[in-house]
């Protein structure tokens, strides 16, 4: 099992983080083009306990994967995780949280994962799925800098 945090202080107020988080259709903003990420499901402007997210991303040496997340453990106004239900990792549960501090509002996304095809996964992990996640969450952290500028 793997962990992944990265924190990105943006200056906001927690309402507007909020709401900017809870509208799942900014996703599509956060995430690196080269993923070709599309939501396939019909979205509500905010999430809610138990929802389903439906998506395609591209995941490099496996092609357009599927996705499907449930949204869950919703604090309104501070959390929320999304977990994987059906996609390319063994394990996906990711938290999703915001903490008011000096400057701003302090984003913070908490992963823990797993990959599959034992140690075939471990290899693919060491070699490029780490690098690739590192990459995302720092094209996120440019994203959320501009978005709340």
């Amino acid at each position: 099992m793997y962990k992944l945090l990265r924190e990105t202080v943006v200056e906001t107020t927690m309402e507007k983080a909020w709401d900017f988080i809870r509208n799942p259709a900014n996703l599509n903003l956060i995430t690196p083009d080269d993923m070709r990420f599309e939501i396939r499901s019909a979205l509500p402007e905010t999430m809610h306990e138990g929802m389903l997210v439906e998506y395609r991303v591209k995941i490099p040496g496996m092609g357009m994967q599927p996705w499907l997340s449930e949204l869950k453990h919703i604090v309104e106004g501070r959390s929320f995780v999304d977990e994987q239900k059906i996609g390319p990792y063994k394990l996906w549960y990711h938290l999703h949280r915001l903490e008011p501090c000096d400057g701003g509002v302090n984003f913070i996304d908490q992963i823990t994962y797993e990959v599959p095809f034992g140690l075939a996964g471990k290899i693919a992990h060491a070699l490029f799925i780490r690098k690739t996640l590192e990459r995302i969450f720092d094209y996120r952290e440019k994203q959320f800098l501009s978005v709340f500028q």
